[in-house]
């Protein structure tokens, strides 16, 4: 198992284990309850961390990880199938489900 993401907020760490979880990717949570040991620990050793199971898996986690926290939350993107607008939060276009040009499920 390799850590390939923690933070501070729980809400972050869940998102990114269920983008993993989207793409067929097996992963834990790690320390989630760790943050009762501040003061004892030190504050970002408390922090929940994803956890990926497979080796092999680990470079698209990555990927995918890094595209979550570069995607600029001001685009649009047109589908290519059906020539919709989409914010950049839809990884999937709203009318019709194809994958964005930058989705990691194309891949």
């Amino acid at each position: 198992m390799k850590k390939v993401f923690t933070h501070e907020n729980r809400l972050i760490v869940y998102n990114m284990k269920n983008l993993l979880e989207e793409q067929g990717i097996q992963c834990v949570i790690k320390n989630e309850f760790a943050g009762g040991g501040v003061g004892d620990l030190a504050a970002f050793e408390t922090w929940p961390e994803v956890w990926v199971a497979e080796p092999k898996q680990l470079r698209l986690a990555e990927r995918i990880i890094q595209d979550a926290l570069d995607a600029d939350p001001g685009k649009i993107w047109t589908c290519e199938n059906c020539g919709e607008s989409n914010e950049s939060n839809f990884q999937l276009c709203w009318r019709c489900g194809s994958p964005g040009r930058s989705s990691p499920i194309e891949g």
